[in-house]
């Protein structure tokens, strides 16, 4: 089956990170008795424009990102203040493959000929080299970085503005700046203190840092 969209899912975040933030922070300057309903997001965004950010890594979210490729994964894991559990190519049996099929290709009708007939190809040949009884972690050695690939992701909140910074800016590959996006979307809403002065756009899946 051929997927053209990462999905992106949370699965857990830190409970109350923003306060708990707040909380880290304030022992910094011994100020806890300062803090109140009103305290957290303004002390967090002067924190942040302070680049006081360390206290940010304090909270975290987990996410699992379905619909995306090997090559997408190849990508995130070079993020390596993070944690990642990985569908396995070793173990999972691959005779069934999703792929991805970039926008560029799918428009183009000789061009997605080409990548379908090799598609079906690979998945043929990975079905003969298994019924030869070759180990699926040897296999493996044919698959495409097309391949649709399950990941889990938990980062810490600064690594995720690390990784926006990166990840959204209009030259990184259009894939991970999908998955990127969504996570931002998703944690601009969770915590917006931390977030919030980023300026998605949704026409390109980008997002800028407000001056």
């Amino acid at each position: 089956m051929e997927i053209t969209n990462p999905t992106v899912t949370l699965l857990a975040i830190t409970p109350d990170a923003e306060k708990l933030i707040e909380e880290a922070g304030r022992t910094c300057y011994l100020s806890a008795d300062k803090m109140s309903d009103t305290t957290t997001g303004p002390f967090i965004r002067r924190s942040i424009k302070n680049a006081h950010l360390s206290i940010i890594e304090h909270a975290s979210a987990t996410f699992r990102i379905t619909g995306a490729s090997r090559s997408f994964t190849h990508q995130l894991v070079r993020h390596r203040v993070a944690s990642f559990s990985q569908q396995s190519q070793r173990y999972v049996n691959e005779e069934d493959f999703n792929y991805i099929i970039p926008d560029s290709i799918a428009g183009n009708d000789q061009a997605a000929e080409i990548y379908r007939e090799f598609m079906l190809h690979t998945q043929q040949t990975y079905k003969k080299l298994r019924s030869l009884n070759i180990l699926k972690e040897d296999a493996r050695f044919i698959l495409p970085n097309a391949l649709e690939s399950e990941i889990v992701f938990t980062a810490n909140f600064r690594e995720l503005r690390h990784l926006f910074t990166l990840r959204l800016d209009r030259h990184a590959q259009w894939e991970i700046r999908k998955a990127a996006f969504a996570m931002l979307k998703i944690m601009m809403e969770k915590a917006p203190a931390v977030f919030g002065d980023f300026i998605p756009d949704e026409t390109d899946f980008t997002a800028s840092l407000a001056e």
